[in-house]
């Protein structure tokens, strides 16, 4: 009996002291670690020199929009932010296994990604998706999506900007690729006719590429589809403390200040 009330005592102990040390661990953190493509310029790229916005990585900065806003968030939850460069397919499996803590990286939120990540309400919308095309070509003068009937036109893999190029009726839907540097090439060397991104990243991709341009639908015209991006937070979080910290912490950055970050991650973004 007596060795057995010990053993209990014992047990009892270092549960408690694992509870403790689970709490300990969120009272000490000390970083945002936020993960994101950095290839995806306005929103996320990689430069070789530092900026008064960007935040150290593995061989250079990360910079745009997404650290922008992640910085802003960081500085009000008075943790240290930290990058991490994910390929655009790991992110969520990072998020689950907690090797980063939030999404930031022009994510928009839809019921097949809800179903494992919790999501802010949006942090940016580019309020128009619409096609890049050679400059010099004729889809240049296009005002309607069901003209590129017929075209090869390629989308980022896994996104919703791949998804809507079958709202052309008999387009041909060329394979996605995993990142927009490989459908811009595609497009510059004529394999493919157009790439759907939205006005945003369509804005910086023409200003690094003055041989690229964006077509102009018109009302009524173009795509069907939501052009909102939103923080991703891991599953089963959303009303806890820290989902509701990360959210005030949106909730305070003004649609100026907003906007002013996007202007200023076009200005900084890599010209080529």
């Amino acid at each position: 009996m007596k060795k057995f009330l010990i053993l209990l005592l014992c047990a009892s102990a270092l549960v408690l002291t694992g509870c403790q040390g689970s709490e300990n661990k969120e009272q000490d953190k000390t970083t945002f670690v936020v993960g994101m493509e950095v290839n995806y310029a306005p929103f996320n790229y990689q430069l070789a020199e530092p900026t008064d916005t960007s935040v150290a990585i593995a061989g250079g900065y990360a910079d745009g929009y997404d650290v922008m806003i992640s910085k802003a968030i960081a500085d009000e939850l008075g943790l240290e932010l930290v990058i991490k460069s994910i390929a655009w397919n790991g992110l969520g499996a990072a998020l689950e296994a907690g090797e980063i803590d939030a999404i930031i990286a022009g994510m928009t939120a839809n019921e097949e990604r809800e179903e494992g990540i919790d999501f802010t309400t949006p942090y940016y919308d580019s309020k128009a998706m619409i096609m890049i095309v050679r400059a010099d070509s004729e889809m240049a003068g296009f005002t309607d999506i069901q003209q590129f009937s017929g075209l090869n036109v390629v989308g980022q893999m896994n996104t919703s900007y791949d998804e809507v190029i079958d709202q052309i009726v008999g387009v041909n839907h060329v394979t996605p690729k995993a990142t927009y540097p490989e459908m811009i090439v595609a497009l510059q060397y004529g394999d493919v006719d157009g790439i759907t991104a939205e006005m945003a990243v369509a804005k910086g991709i023409v200003a690094s590429n003055p041989d690229l341009t964006v077509v102009n639908f018109a009302d009524g015209a173009g795509f069907k589809a939501d052009t909102t991006v939103s923080i991703g937070l891991k599953e089963g979080t959303r009303g806890t403390e820290f989902f509701n910290a990360v959210q005030q912490a949106l909730d305070k950055i003004s649609e100026e200040t907003r906007e002013n970050y996007m202007v200023d991650a076009v200005n900084k973004q890599p010209t080529e």
